[in-house]
């Protein structure tokens, strides 16, 4: 290896105190470990910041790595080293997800596995590829079940979020409908605007009873809920028999509860997570890059698009999460390397 040391984003401790944990990130010459015969080493174009690597920073996330350690579950960047193993993707342009044991991606370099690679294909936005892997493909794992449900109706919470964006393109493509959950008046006027026509607020005295009326009338037989607390059981309740409550996130940081427990019982309605690194597993190579390519052409054809709010330099991380965690509906924020 030529590049033996890079600068990166370090987090010397969790701290459940997100403020706490990003007054403690640190910007430090990390060594960068000899090359796996199956890893890449990858010159940062741009990395965002996500839901998970929130929740990580707090050690909330089921990803805990020893510490210190280099945040970052997502990027794209150039391929400028390889393993023995991994020479096909030497100065390829990849976009990448990193949920191994050890450094992630918020450096100027960083290690991947091969297999974790996407190669980007002509056309697709450096900006738009570092934010590939994780949100486009939650949503295109768990669209797979309404398709296989017989593309039934559905309902979507924190609807504002860009995993429900990318949901209901994929819904408009099919004719499905979706019922939409937000927290702000704001959100319903754009949802609406943006031509939703079923957009609750579930801030509203009457939530209960809109969304037990909008489930009535479209029959939808999936919720899929990034919030989690109390909402997840209005959600439950509210579906019809044989209706299944799809968890894929926790913003909340609440445990699920209020669920109707005769509805479990005698309407068999389930619970059931939606972990996206298992789904990826569970495919063979060639439906993988199916899967991927079908993703990236959403992108060059601009169906697809994540909302970016800002960009920012590996120094200016804690300026960035914190325009991030200030208003999440207004975009990711990414930090940027040099290529």
């Amino acid at each position: 290896m030529t590049i033996k040391r890079t600068k990166a984003v370090v987090l010397p401790l969790y701290n459940d105190n997100l403020i706490r944990a990003l007054l403690g990130l640190k910007i430090e010459e990390r060594e960068i470990p000899e090359l796996k015969p199956d890893e890449v080493l990858i010159k940062l174009g741009a990395s965002p910041c996500n839901p998970s690597d929130i929740a990580f920073l707090r050690g909330g996330y089921n990803i805990v790595k020893p510490i210190p350690v280099v945040p970052g579950f997502e990027a794209m960047g150039e391929v400028v080293e390889t393993g023995t193993e991994a020479q096909h993707l030497i100065n390829k342009k990849v976009s990448c997800f990193s949920q191994e044991d050890s450094d992630g991606t918020w450096a100027e370099y960083f290690r991947a596995k091969a297999k974790d690679c996407i190669v980007l294909k002509d056309g697709i936005n450096n900006d738009q590829a570092a934010c590939l892997s994780i949100n486009p493909l939650t949503a295109v794992g768990m669209f797979e079940l309404v398709e296989k449900a017989g593309n039934v109706p559905f309902v979507l919470n924190a609807a504002g979020g860009q995993v429900p964006v990318f949901m209901r393109v994929l819904a408009a493509e099919k004719g499905i409908e979706v019922i939409n959950i937000v927290r702000k008046e704001e959100q319903v006027e754009q949802l609406r605007n943006a031509g939703q026509k079923m957009v609750l607020n579930s801030t509203a005295e009457d939530f209960s009873d809109q969304l037990a009326q909008a489930c009535n009338t479209l029959n939808p037989l999936f919720a899929f809920d990034a919030v989690a607390g109390e909402i997840s059981g209005q959600m439950l309740n509210s579906l019809p028999e044989e209706g299944t409550l799809v968890i894929y996130g926790g913003l909340s940081g609440q445990s699920v509860s209020g669920i109707d427990t005769m509805g479990v019982i005698f309407k068999r309605k389930k619970v059931i997570g939606f972990n996206l690194n298992e789904w990826i597993a569970e495919m063979d190579e060639n439906t993988f890059k199916e899967q991927t390519d079908h993703v990236q052409d959403l992108f060059i054809e601009e169906k697809f698009k994540t909302q970016i709010q800002g960009s920012y330099k590996l120094e200016d991380v804690v300026t960035g999460i914190r325009a991030y965690i200030k208003s999440m509906s207004a975009g990711k924020i990414l930090l940027k390397g040099d290529l």
